[in-house]
């Protein structure tokens, strides 16, 4: 009897452990791929994103939330909770997000971009289908020419994973396109009904608006004379709205000074070529919005948008690479699956007004990512909140650790999690992170302490920032506080010597290597 009673006490401990767990939040996680932080109309962006608009007017935007400038390192970060520093390119010593919410009773489902070689489906994920690579022919990521269609113009050969399935190469039908196929991909996951009950994690890695710039044509004639006016026109007029939508204070945030080609130096034929550029980039970003889309409807039919957390961000600042690499059709329209272009230095300075620098920069314009957080049953702040909170992307795995409740899983034998829960914010609360915010990507390094930022390129001096005067970045007070630079340096190399970290700049060599 008594062995009876101590069972059905069990029992009832773990239904209600499940049952706490199982009231958790539905999650969807969006990550955009080396899209600016303007290109929103939230943030100011003369894009058509309707979808994204209306999630941030029904919840809050931040205006400091952090990546790492470089976009698998930050997937590291956002799936582990770790600074990059502390594993490699496969993830190595650490757990995975579906690792850890698995055991709290959650689906877990992963679609579109990995920039790693192994298959998520082993880490913690009931679902994955999507490449295991960093960029892909939007429309034929084969490695040959379907019938009737150009050689794709960017060849990248990887392996593609649908749950234990590995196919290389893979080449779809002609009616794929890779930002569609993900969200169909997910919203077949959300149809499923086994434990339809039960919470879900999903994870949507959309690979837009990366290079190659590849979009449908009717997306791309949205935007006909558009960006005709060029790089500067654009900046200001983001920056202007902006400054209208309350995003930024006139006062603490000039528009950073320009670092693109002077439009008008420009021959007719390259503006018109520029131009067409930052057409397919608005259209892919277009077109990801209208997926987004498809995804609100999927939860709003289902019944599940008023309790599923959606937060969306990027994983780095806008590319101003322009890759000469690859097997372009120089007579394929660009846009299509033979063409292979790149929007490039001047169309990423705009498209991250008003910050400074673009992709792999340890200034704000390579490391700042626009960032909305939607979830009407969750959120207790008045519709259309900005929160103006510095956050990264370490703090994701402890915000939906503690969403999920007693049941989600860290291992012990692994390095602590760098971050906190960005719960309170959700209440318009601020952080209370008892450590600086650290960087350290290629030839830079940062550490924001408070207000305060310092920064260094290569072995420069460090510059230091104070950012709730000085947002984008303008005025250097290295000379200023001497003091306050040598304490944040000594902190960054505290942290670095922490991490294994080790930073080596010669004339031969300039990129850092890890002990």
């Amino acid at each position: 009897m008594k062995r009876a009673l101590v069972l059905g006490f069990l029992l009832c401990t773990e239904l209600a452990i499940f049952s706490f767990a199982a009231k958790g939040p539905n999650v969807v996680l969006i990550l955009a791929d080396d899209m600016g932080y303007s290109d929103l109309g939230c943030y100011g962006g003369e894009i058509k994103t309707p979808n994204l608009d209306r999630l941030a007017r029904g919840g809050v935007r931040y205006t400091q939330a952090y990546n790492t400038s470089k976009c698998w390192t930050t997937r590291i970060s956002l799936l582990t909770g770790l600074y990059h520093h502390r594993s490699d390119r496969d993830l190595s010593n650490t757990a995975l997000v579906g690792e850890i919410l698995k055991p709290a009773g959650y689906r877990t489902w992963w679609s579109g971009k990995h920039h790693a070689s192994f298959n998520p489906h082993g880490r913690g994920f009931d679902h994955f289908s999507g490449f295991l690579g960093g960029a892909i022919n939007f429309w034929n990521p084969g490695d040959k020419a379907r019938e009737g269609e150009d050689v794709p113009g960017w060849k990248a050969v990887y392996t593609w994973a649908f749950d234990k399935k590995l196919i290389k190469p893979y080449l779809p039908s002609k009616d794929f396109y890779a930002t569609d196929a993900f969200t169909d991909w997910g919203l077949a996951w959300l149809d499923e009904k086994e434990r339809s009950d039960a919470p879900f994690f999903l994870y949507m890695a959309y690979n837009a608006p990366h290079w190659p710039l590849h979009a449908y044509p009717e997306d791309i004639a949205k935007y006909d004379g558009v960006y005709d006016e060029g790089y500067e026109a654009i900046r200001k007029a983001r920056h202007r709205r902006q400054l209208e939508i309350g995003l930024f204070d006139e006062d603490t945030t000039a528009l950073s000074e320009p670092e693109h080609k002077v439009w008008s130096t420009l021959s007719p034929k390259e503006r018109k070529e520029e131009a067409l550029r930052m057409q397919i980039h608005a259209a892919m970003v277009d077109r990801m919005d209208q997926n987004v889309g498809r995804l609100l409807a999927k939860l709003r039919e289902t019944g599940k948008l008023e309790n599923t957390l959606i937060i969306f961000l990027v994983d780095n600042g806008s590319s101003h690479e322009r890759p000469k690499r690859g097997g372009k059709n120089a007579e394929a329209q660009w846009g299509s699956v033979g063409s292979f272009e790149a929007i490039g230095q001047s169309w990423a300075n705009a498209t991250n007004s008003p910050l400074r620098k673009w992709k792999v920069q340890g200034l704000e314009g390579g490391i700042c990512t626009p960032m909305i957080a939607h979830w009407p049953d969750g959120i207790k702040l008045p519709k259309n909140s900005i929160s103006r909170e510095p956050c990264h992307l370490i703090d994701f795995v402890p915000t939906l650790m503690e969403l999920a409740g007693e049941r989600a899983r860290y291992p012990k034998h692994l390095p602590p999690l760098d971050g906190i829960s960005l719960t309170p914010t959700f209440a318009g609360k601020e952080l209370e992170r008892e450590k600086p915010l650290f960087f350290q990507y290629g030839s830079w390094q940062v550490i924001r302490d408070g207000k305060w930022k310092s920064v260094q390129k290569k072995s420069e001096a460090w510059q230091l920032y104070d950012l709730s005067k000085d947002r984008t970045e303008t005025r250097n007070l290295a000379s200023n506080f001497p003091e306050r630079v040598l304490k944040m340096k000594s902190l960054w190399e505290e942290w670095a010597q922490e991490v294994e970290l080790k930073v080596k700049f010669t004339k031969s060599r300039k990129n850092p290597s890890k002990k």
